[in-house]
């Protein structure tokens, strides 16, 4: 019995790491003020690098959220594994976003928002990398 319990918790794990992301990617999606699938389809290669390291940066937390500590320990009760995952990768969504936020603030020579925007493909890399590291940062907190 225990092999059809192991195979429900990898199938609810997933079902709830692809919602999250979903949402996660919408909620990185609001603080870069422009329409992604609109300039995916234009072709807008700076879009797709920060789309791709928003990806794997929500991959990243949400990564660490299911396999953290207090999330894992609680092998007793499958929702109270859930309920710490959700929490711990809204906390690190929440800290994703913020950072984001910080760093295009205290960059004053340009605005990154308005040069992905306009495809400048080294800003888009640019970002997808400060979305990588920042996620790299708050998921070893998280784990």
């Amino acid at each position: 019995m225990s092999i059809l319990y192991d195979i429900m918790e990898v199938a609810i794990y997933s079902v709830l790491g692809i919602a999250l992301m979903m949402l996660g990617n919408f909620l990185i999606d609001l603080i870069i003020p422009c329409s992604f699938p609109e300039e995916i389809k234009r072709g807008n290669k700076a879009i797709g690098f920060v789309s791709a390291g928003t990806n794997i940066g929500v991959g990243m937390l949400l990564k660490a959220a299911i396999s953290s500590p207090a999330a894992s320990s609680a092998k007793e009760s499958l929702l109270v594994g859930i309920g710490g995952s959700v929490l711990y990768f809204v906390i690190g969504i929440v800290f994703f976003m913020i950072g984001y936020l910080v760093i295009r603030f205290f960059n004053k020579q340009y605005n990154l928002n308005d040069e992905v925007g306009c495809g400048n493909t080294a800003a888009g890399i640019m970002v997808a990398g400060i979305f990588i590291g920042l996620a790299n940062v708050i998921s070893g907190v998280i784990a």
